[in-house]
């Protein structure tokens, strides 16, 4: 047996061993498929000088290497068709904003038909499972803030069309509000993951691009041969208020669409992280919306439609068990979780599901440390090949 020292970042907490770990002589200290709960527990087997069997260690790089081959050669998952979606919006907006060449004319469809195309797909993607389109928008990784403003378009998006929906709207005003919202930000999207993604307050010409780019993106739509009145409209009010405190005309007369599109908008800014803040927590970010508008229709709407513990929400149970909201249940507060950690709150290899409408497992907290979340793929959590 040919014996390699373990080194750091070989072992990751919270996460199954993929080959045994042994003591300086070949003797077996953990076996394949432990779960190291500290990380204390790791120095502790460095400082021992822990070894791995060299043959383990090849049979696992080969394993993970065919892995790796299989899943190229497959389909996306919906959660790859949905990161997809991100970067045909970021190459789509580009192509008319200035940032990125526009593909040759004698293969690229026009702008609108490729808005309508991404639009139907994001619609499509959304119906297919809502209740992961709503785990996107609660679950976002910190990591990424620089693409913040095409994550943040699509979740407008998909929570555009949800509302719609339970609004009774029809088929065509839905399809309106749904471009708008992947639109809307179409001149600032460098800015806003700059924005996000920076450690200071945004400074005044930050501010200033802000408040003219909805403006900016009419002027671009229009160059790009959108015609379409209500989904200009749409875009050019998104951002103003019945009271006249919007921007940026300070107008008074607010479309409907507009007015929808701004409401899903600032629950979608509250629920995303940011380099000076950690997102609002969903029922908090529900409360101010509904107390910012003085109640309605749509803040209604949207908050039927996340519920109380919304898909994506971390939680812990009255058993013990710390888990993530992956299902929507038939009453607000009663969802299915996955659950991640064993009852001692010790990460588990596999996941549960448990119904939160039984009295053992009922929701008891919404924990404030949310890191082992990031470590779980999201296919796991939902039962999804990975």
């Amino acid at each position: 047996m040919q014996l390699l020292a373990l080194v750091q970042g070989q072992v990751r907490l919270g996460e199954p061993l993929p080959w045994g770990v042994r003591d300086a002589v070949g003797n077996l200290l953990l076996a394949r498929g432990h779960v190291m709960s500290s990380a204390a527990q790791i120095e502790q087997l460095l400082e021992r000088g822990a070894t791995v069997d060299i043959e383990e260690l090849r049979a696992v790089a080969a394993a993970e290497a065919a892995r790796r081959a299989a899943a190229s050669a497959r389909p996306p998952t919906l959660f790859g068709q949905w990161e997809q979606a991100l970067w045909q919006l970021d190459r789509l907006l580009r192509s008319a904003n200035g940032s990125a060449p526009e593909p040759a004319a004698e293969v690229a469809p026009p702008f609108v038909e490729r808005v309508d195309a991404l639009a139907r797909q994001v619609m499509a993607l959304t119906l297919r499972d809502p209740d992961v389109a709503i785990y996107l928008t609660v679950r976002q990784d910190p990591k990424r803030l620089t693409i913040y403003a095409l994550a943040h378009s699509v979740h407008c998006a998909m929570v555009s069309l949800l509302t719609a929906r339970r609004l009774a709207w029809d088929a065509e005003r839905t399809l309106t509000l749904v471009r708008a919202a992947l639109t809307m930000n179409i001149g600032i999207l460098d800015l806003q993951g700059r924005m996000a993604a920076q450690a200071t307050a945004p400074s005044d010409e930050q501010i200033d691009q802000i408040r003219a780019h909805p403006a900016q993106a009419v002027e671009l739509l229009t160059a790009a041969g959108v015609s379409d009145t209500l989904w200009l409209e749409t875009v050019a009010q998104h951002h103003e208020r019945p009271d006249g405190s919007g921007y940026p005309a300070g107008l008074r007369e607010v479309s409907e669409l507009a007015s929808v599109l701004r409401h899903i908008d600032v629950f979608m800014a509250k629920l995303a992280p940011r380099a000076l803040r950690k997102p609002i927590g969903a029922q908090l970010a529900a409360r101010q919306m509904f107390q910012e508008a003085g109640g309605g229709a749509v803040p209604a709407a949207i908050i039927k439609e996340f519920g109380i513990y919304p898909p994506g929400e971390y939680v812990q149970l009255k058993s013990g068990e710390f888990g993530v909201v992956v299902r929507r249940g038939a009453n607000a507060g009663t969802p299915q979780v996955a659950c991640i950690t064993d009852r001692k709150g010790a990460p588990s290899v596999s996941t549960r599901v448990r119904d939160t409408a039984v009295a053992e497992f009922a929701i008891a907290s919404l924990p404030a440390d949310k890191t082992l979340v990031h470590r779980v793929p999201p296919e796991r959590l939902f039962g999804l090949p990975e």
